[in-house]
């Protein structure tokens, strides 16, 4: 079964605009001093700024490349505390929605290119053996009551007069 025309659409449309937001951030963070101002508001220091503007190259060059599901799945999550992060930084300092509210637009538009993306992963997962799968893990199963060997103690009585 191929996946559905709107779905590749909708995978693409929305990991475009997220990896456009994402790579404008990204260079905010590492070029404008504007960013600098804002991140030092929050209360964070200037090294934190450049290493999470660099994560964010990083993640984006792994999001657009056909990488192994399993490392494509760890991008999505380090996005997905960045953006969440985000959030929580502004409201903790009392910022309104004009501050968090870009956070929250491209937490949208990342929940549209992942959603999308694991509807894509299981169709294309669907047509393939589970042998060959690429980073398929084999089921794990609850072991038997006979393959778990309870440990043995041997308990000594001791009296009180052996101890004086």
């Amino acid at each position: 079964m191929r996946p559905s025309k709107p779905l590749v659409v909708g995978y693409w449309i929305g990991t475009a605009l997220f990896a456009l937001q994402m790579g404008f951030t990204a260079y905010g963070q590492l070029r404008m001093p504007q960013v600098a101002a804002a991140f030092a508001h929050l209360g964070f220091p200037d090294y934190f700024r450049v290493d999470l503007g660099w994560a964010k190259v990083l993640g984006l060059l792994l999001l657009v490349a056909p990488v192994p599901a399993r490392l494509k799945e760890w991008v999505y999550a380090g996005f997905a505390f960045e953006l969440g992060a985000a959030i929580v930084a502004h409201l903790s300092v009392g910022d309104g929605v004009a501050a968090w509210g870009w956070a929250a637009a491209t937490g949208a538009l990342w929940a549209v290119s992942y959603l999308c993306w694991r509807r894509l992963e299981g169709v294309s997962l669907a047509l393939q053996p589970a042998r060959s799968r690429p980073n398929s893990m084999p089921a794990l199963s609850r072991p038997s009551a006979t393959t778990i060997a309870a440990p043995t103690h041997t308990a000594m009585a001791v009296t009180s007069s052996e101890v004086a």
